[in-house]
C-alpha cells in the first residue's frame, strides 16, 4: 500500500493538507485513530463555540427588557441541553469532514499510526491487526491533548480538563478554572453565563496574558462586572478532594487562601501528542516537546514533516491549516510563501471577544518602533449603541516613519470576524492614511477600524 503522502493525523491541520494534496494529483491516505476532525472540530473549536452562542442566547433572554421585549418567564438555562446540540454540532462537522475527504478521492485509514525507518508506518486498528503503509512524503499532524500539572491531576470528575468540561451532566453551583487563555477565559465567560460561581485563577499579572495589557485589563473589568472573581498572580498549590467540595489551595502576592467549589477546570495549555509514534525510531528531532521542521516543515529525516500544535508557532487551527497546505505545496513543487508568523490572528469568543494580530504596543517599543496609536471606543459606535454592546475598544498600532499597520489589537462584539480585515492590510503593507480612506460601511462595528486609523493620524470625526 504505497502512496504519494500519508498524513498522520485528520485535525484542521492533517484534513487539509491531505485534501490540498489530493488536489494537486498525489495519492493521499489520511491516518486517525478516533474522530475525523481531530480534537478542534470534535473537542475544541467547534463544540465551544456552540455553547458560547448558547450562553449568549441566554444573557439576551435575561437581558431581553433592555431590547423593548417583554418575557413572562424567567428564563433558565439547561446545560445538558446546551451540551446535545453542541455535540450535534460537532458531529454534523465531522461528517462533513468524512465527506470531503471522500469528495477529493483522500483514503481514510482507521487506527494508530507508529513511524518506521524508511518512509513507512504501521497502522494498528482496534483488532490489533497491523498494516504496514508506505509513501514518499510522511505528514506528521497528531495534535495536542490538556496539559497537565502535578498539582492538578485530572480525574474527570472534580478535576477535570476541558473535554469533561464540554459534556458535563450537571451544572455545578461554583467552578475554579485555573488559567486564562483562550480556552480558560471562554469557559469561565460560559460557565459564568448560565449562573455558575466562577473563580478564574492565573498566574500572570492579567488573564488572557499573550494580549495587548489594555485588553487584559478591560477584559478582567468586564469578568469582574458580571460577577466572576479573577485573581491574577496566583497558584494553585493543591487541590484537596476527599470531601463533596474541592478545597483548592491559592497562593497569591498576599497570601494562602482555600476556596471551596464544586469542579476544577484545569486550562493550563496543551501538551503535544508524540509519545510513541516512532520519532525516535526514525531519528526524528524533538526539542522542549516540539518536532523541530524548516519553514516548510521538514524534519531532519527526509521524506517526514511535521505540522500543527506538534511544531514550534501558534497551537491554533487556522494556523495547523496553514501549514498544512504549505507543507504539502512545496513538496509538489510549487513556491508557496513561508507563513509570517507575526500575521497570525488570535481570537477569544468571551462577551466582549478579544483579537489580535501583529505586535502589541509593548511589543513594538520593545522592537525599536517609533509608534502612532490610535484608538477607537465602542461607546462612540452608533451600531455597537444600537446593538446594546458598547463594551470595548479598537486600537491600532503604526510605525511613525513609514505608516506600517504594525499590530491591532480588539475588544468588543463581533471583532472575532473584523480581525480578518486587519491581517489582509498588514499583508498587503497598508499604510495608516490608506485605512483612513478606505471607506467603511455605516452602521457598522468595522467603522471603528477606520476611525482608530484616523485617530492615530489626529483625523478622527466621531470623537
Amino acid at each position: 500500500m504505497n502512496y504519494d503522502i500519508i498524513v498522520i493525523g485528520s485535525g484542521p491541520g492533517g484534513y487539509v493538507a491531505a485534501i490540498r494534496a489530493s488536489q494537486l494529483g498525489l495519492k493521499t491516505a489520511v491516518v486517525e485513530k478516533s474522530e475525523l476532525g481531530g480534537i478542534c472540530l470534535n473537542w475544541g473549536c467547534i463544540p465551544t463555540k456552540a455553547l458560547l452562542k448558547s450562553a449568549e442566547v441566554f444573557n439576551y433572554l435575561k437581558h431581553a427588557k433592555n431590547y423593548g421585549i417583554t418575557i413572562d418567564a424567567e428564563p433558565k438555562a439547561d446545560l445538558p441541553a446546551m451540551v446535545q446540540r453542541s455535540r450535534e454540532i460537532a458531529g454534523n462537522m465531522s461528517k462533513g469532514v468524512q465527506y470531503l475527504l471522500k469528495k477529493n478521492n483522500v483514503e481514510v485509514i482507521e487506527g494508530f499510526a507508529t513511524l518506521k525507518p524508511g518512509k513507512k508506518v504501521d497502522v494498528k486498528n482496534n483488532s490489533g491487526e497491523i498494516t504496514e503503509l508506505s509513501a514518499n512524503h510522511i505528514i506528521i499532524a497528531t495534535g495536542a491533548r490538556s496539559r497537565e500539572l502535578p498539582a492538578l491531576p485530572q480525574d474527570g470528575k472534580k478535576i477535570i480538563g476541558y473535554r469533561k468540561a464540554l459534556v458535563l451532566d450537571k451544572q455545578p453551583e461554583s467552578m475554579v478554572v485555573v488559567g486564562s487563555g483562550a480556552i480558560g477565559s471562554e469557559f469561565a465567560y460560559f460557565y459564568n453565563s448560565i449562573g455558575t460561581k466562577v473563580t478564574l485563577v492565573e498566574f500572570m499579572p492579567n488573564i488572557v496574558p499573550l494580549e495587548d495589557e489594555e485588553v487584559s485589563k478591560h477584559l478582567e473589568r468586564a469578568f469582574k462586572k458580571v460577577g466572576m472573581k479573577i485573581m491574577t498572580s496566583s497558584t494553585v498549590e493543591a487541590v484537596d478532594t476527599s470531601s463533596d467540595k474541592c478545597k483548592v489551595k491559592v497562593k497569591t502576592a498576599k497570601g494562602e487562601e482555600i476556596i471551596e467549589t464544586d469542579i476544577v477546570l484545569s486550562a493550563v495549555g496543551i501538551t503535544t501528542n508524540i509519545e510513541g509514534i516512532g520519532l525516535e525510531e526514525t531519528g526524528i528531532k524533538v526539542e522542549k516537546g516540539k518536532v523541530i521542521v524548516d519553514e516548510f516543515y521538514k524534519t531532519n529525516v527526509e521524506g517526514y514533516y511535521a505540522i500543527g500544535d506538534i511544531v514550534q508557532g501558534q497551537a491554533l487551527a487556522h494556523v495547523a491549516s496553514a501549514e498544512g497546505i504549505t507543507c504539502v505545496e512545496k513538496i509538489a513543487g510549487l513556491n508557496p510563501e513561508p507563513i509570517d508568523y507575526n500575521n497570525i490572528p488570535g481570537c477569544t469568543y468571551t462577551n466582549p471577544e478579544v483579537a489580535s494580530v501583529g505586535y502589541s504596543e509593548k511589543a513594538a517599543i520593545e522592537a525599536g518602533y517609533e509608534i502612532k496609536v490610535g484608538k477607537f471606543p465602542y461607546t462612540a459606535s452608533g451600531k455597537a449603541t444600537a446593538a446594546g454592546n458598547r463594551d470595548g475598544f479598537i486600537k491600532l498600532i503604526f510605525d511613525a516613519k513609514y505608516g506600517e499597520l504594525l499590530g491591532a489589537h480588539m475588544l468588543g462584539a463581533n471583532v472575532t470576524e473584523m480581525i480578518a480585515e486587519i491581517v489582509v492590510a498588514r499583508k498587503l503593507e497598508t499604510t495608516g492614511h490608506e485605512i483612513i480612506k478606505a471607506v467603511h460601511p455605516h452602521p457598522t462595528m468595522s467603522e471603528a477600524i477606520m476611525e482608530a486609523a484616523a485617530a492615530a493620524y489626529g483625523e478622527v470625526i466621531h470623537i
